[in-house]
């Protein structure tokens, strides 16, 4: 079966309330709500301790707007701590060794009730002229079994921690007056067998439209290309939320990268009935449009318009990447016609210091790592990830493997199946919809056949653009693997694949999981009482990063693989337990430093000339004893010298590495790599004198004062004479003086304790792991210097000064007046 682009029109039309307001015709607004909240903690299994919700007499489920305890509007939160969003507020809570192993031994969970529970509250303004408009809340993300009140009114309520929630708040406001929304998030539950973190750790927002408008996602957009040509096809949800019926124009314009208007179309003359949405379709021909591919990914946005009474009423923009995708059985993924190998890894969703509570410029952080060792693809393992990792890999050109979180086909699994698939469709980096994890319930057997294909057929009505996998761990030609259109194969020691892909010819095939080198980054000798674990293969049959990457190489039926991971993350420190607390399947770690690895992986998926030498050469205590060293490189032959004498020169395999046995001596190793006889790289490891000095450096230099934008700043330890100090491991504290602030710090050291976060009376501190340290600074709305510095016992300290410029924020609540 070829997998092939085909466009799905679907026509809705639903009843709604009847209301009688008079139009306004403000245009939509979306407004961000993450500053000034305040958040305390409640209590899991004493009411009496979780502030005296639902302990009156008439609670919220008895009468309408009786939210009681810390749900009331009335209620006293002036203690609580203020925090801005997004937050997790388990990455502060401290380590214990009787807590869940796969959640990284944090104390919350069910064992730990007077930590698992968190509120939220915010209050907030709505104008008087507000009043006839359509106003929602969304909530992006809530970490976990989420419930909503405003106004004391209960709203709704979100079992899962990934799902993106809008509630209509129209009826429940003080207009022209204030308003008080309450969250209580409770964590007792684990959703996911890793990292989870708690609380709103994704953004919310206020959404303001008038009563005729553009559905919240409303718009789809899917293009065919022929040639130099592509038509679009634009499909618009409209609602009518008055009670009579409105006339209106749709107006449709594309606009291209530099805000030029490229072409514009207008669908006149509709007329949808009161309380009642409907779908409509228009297509737009473009002559030689710029395709959105890996190497320019290149963005139109539409602007979709509703016109009433010669008054625009609506406006709703639309990211827009030109591009055709198609998985064929037996040559692969092909990219706007062209067969492209995806190489990819899977992620999870924390990071060093915030926990999940990851900001925008850090998502875009993570991306471009992957991006810099020639990654092109992420899956997001294994849940809907945040919006904003979308639109990072929609500018940088990464595709996405975007899956649900878990599989079922009662009501409540179809309605968060198809709120993610809808909120995620008009991305054009997602390539591939995958409907499930490693369900081993029923992954292998004649249930999971049948629910897999019951969930693509409902799936496909939402989008029959993309093809549809399910991750498999074993049982391959029986269950899902017998009926998922593409085949998602995780691990190659699970199975036989080539046997597999000849009993389902039609059956296209990706590795949606494949085992990586597991290791702590920096270490080459096991420590596992101090939870370290020198680089290895550790699956069976010896698989790893390289055999794995032979196998699919070889094979140009599979469209490609993923490693699992891209990034250590925290929870699963297996093989390992206690007082290792992260996993350690990264690539990179925790932080985004490259482990070893990274280099073989950039060797054959980049493009430029690699070299990379390891281990480290300060083996103090060694001399005279043998050396294993390994070279990851892609030239053709590679010399190794110690000392400037020649250890000898070898071929390199392609995708794969060189080992020399080396005699230890102090000094300098040198790597030469030679193309067509020709040096073409070289990189040294040299034996380092003792820290002398704290070195700092940034991912920026000039953030936005959005009090948003956050600079990833490195903190390594280097020698007198500048050399990186590899086996430094100090102790360093931080002074940031100016507009910003501190909000996170780590190192990659998957077994320490040490707190992330300090409170703002209490010194940030931390130690450098294998000479490398990193600390997150946030700008706040104020333009300035931020100035950091670094200070470490009997070291010289270090200095950083990053410009925070004036910048636009986005639209806020804050900016309401009455």
């Amino acid at each position: 079966m070829k997998v092939k682009l085909v466009i799905l029109l679907v026509w809705a039309f639903v009843s709604f309330p009847v209301f009688s307001q008079k139009q306004v015709t403000k245009i939509r607004e979306h407004l961000l709500m993450d500053f000034d909240w305040r958040f305390a903690l409640g209590n899991a299994s004493d009411y009496t301790k979780d502030f005296g919700t639902s302990t009156s007499y008439f609670t919220y489920f008895a009468k309408t707007g009786y939210g009681d305890g810390a749900a009331a509007s009335s209620f006293n939160d002036s203690t609580w701590r203020k925090v801005d969003l997004p937050h997790d507020w388990a990455v502060e809570l401290p380590f214990s060794g009787s807590a869940s192993h796969s959640h990284g031994y944090k104390t919350i969970g069910w064992q730990y009730p007077e930590t698992s529970v968190g509120w939220y509250r915010k209050k907030f303004t709505i104008q008087t002229s507000d009043l006839g408009r359509k106003i929602s809340i969304q909530f992006d993300g809530i970490h976990r079994n989420s419930t909503v009140w405003i106004n004391g009114f209960y709203v709704g309520h979100e079992q899962s921690g990934y799902a993106s929630s809008v509630y209509d708040i129209t009826d429940y406001l003080n207009y022209g007056a204030e308003n008080t929304v309450a969250v209580r998030v409770d964590t007792s539950v684990e959703e996911g067998w890793y990292y989870e973190g708690a609380g709103i750790y994704r953004h919310v927002w206020l959404n303001k439209t008038d009563r005729l408008h553009v559905a919240q996602y409303g718009t789809f957009v899917t293009s065919e290309i022929d040639g130099d040509k592509a038509e679009l096809t634009v499909r618009s949800k409209v609602e009518n939320q008055y009670a009579q019926s409105k006339n209106f124009t749709i107006e449709q314009i594309l606009l291209d990268a530099n805000n030029e208007q490229v072409i514009s179309q207008k669908l006149e003359n509709v007329s949808l009935n009161g309380n009642r949405k409907n779908s409509y379709f228009q297509k737009i021909k473009l002559d030689k449009p710029t395709l959105w591919s890996i190497e320019n990914p290149y963005l139109y946005k539409l602007r979709t318009s509703i016109i009433a009474d010669g008054q625009t009423v609506d406006t709703y923009t639309t990211i827009v990447g030109i591009r055709t995708v198609r998985f064929d059985p037996n040559l692969g993924f092909f990219l706007n016609g062209k067969n492209v190998k995806i190489l990819g890894t899977n992620d999870h969703q924390d990071h060093a210091g915030v926990g999940t509570a990851i900001p925008d410029a850090l998502q875009e952080f993570r991306a471009k790592r992957l991006k810099e060792m020639g990654s092109n693809a992420i899956r997001t393992s294994h849940n809907p990830p945040t919006p904003e990792l979308l639109d990072a890999c929609d500018r940088l050109g990464m595709l996405v493997l975007d899956e649900n979180r878990l599989m079922g086909i009662n009501k409540e699994h179809f309605d968060l199946l198809e709120r993610f698939m809808i909120r995620d469709r008009n991305h054009p980096s997602v390539i591939l919809w995958s409907l499930g994890n490693e369900e081993w319930a029923i992954e292998s057997n004649e249930k999971g056949a049948r629910i897999t294909k019951t969930m693509q057929e409902f799936a496909q009505k939402i989008d029959s653009t993309r093809a549809f996998t399910v991750a498999i761990s074993g049982g391959w030609d029986n269950g899902s693997g017998k009926t998922a259109q593409v085949m998602g194969y995780n691990y190659i020691v699970q199975g036989d694949i080539d046997e597999h892909h000849k009993k389902f010819p039609w059956q296209c095939g990706i590795g949606t999981e494949e085992s990586n080198a597991i290791g702590t980054r920096g270490v080459y000798v096991d420590d596992k009482a101090n939870g370290w674990m020198a680089a290895t293969n550790r699956m069976p049959e010896n698989v790893g990063t390289e055999s794995g990457w032979k196998f699919y190489a070889a094979r140009p039926f599979l469209s490609g693989l993923f490693f699992w991971t891209g990034f250590d993350y925290r929870g699963e420190p297996n093989p390992l337990a206690w007082p290792a607390v992260n996993s350690q399947f990264g690539i990179i770690d925790l932080c985004g430093f490259p482990k070893d690895i990274f280099y073989y992986l950039k060797s054959w998926w980049g493009k430029e000339p690699v070299m990379h030498i390891m281990p480290h050469w300060n083996w103090k205590g060694s001399e005279g004893k043998k050396i294993k060293v390994t070279i990851y490189s892609n030239a053709e032959e590679v010399e190794l010298l110690l000392n400037k004498k020649s250890l000898g020169k070898m071929t390199m395999e392609k995708n794969g590495h060189l080992e020399w046995n080396v005699i230890y001596k102090p000094g300098t190793l040198v790597a030469k790599g030679f193309t067509n006889g020709k040096l073409t790289t070289s990189e040294k490891v040299e034996t380092t004198d003792e820290p002398s000095k704290v070195k700092l450096s940034s991912d920026r230099l000039e953030l936005n004062a959005d009090g948003e934008d956050v600079a990833v700043v490195t903190v390594q330890i280097n020698d007198k004479k500048n050399r990186f100090v590899p086996t430094a491991n100090d102790e360093v504290t931080f002074t940031l003086n100016g507009p910003g602030k501190i909000i996170g710090v780590g190192n990659g050291d998957p077994a320490s304790h040490e707190p992330e976060q300090f409170s703002d009376t209490v010194q940030w501190k931390r130690k450098i792991f294998n000479g490398l340290a990193q600390i997150i600074i946030k700008t706040k709305k104020q333009a300035g210097e931020i100035t950091l510095t670094a200070t470490s016992e009997g070291k010289i300290p270090a200095t950083l000064i990053i410009n925070s410029k004036t910048a636009i924020t986005r639209p806020t609540t804050e900016n309401i007046t009455k």
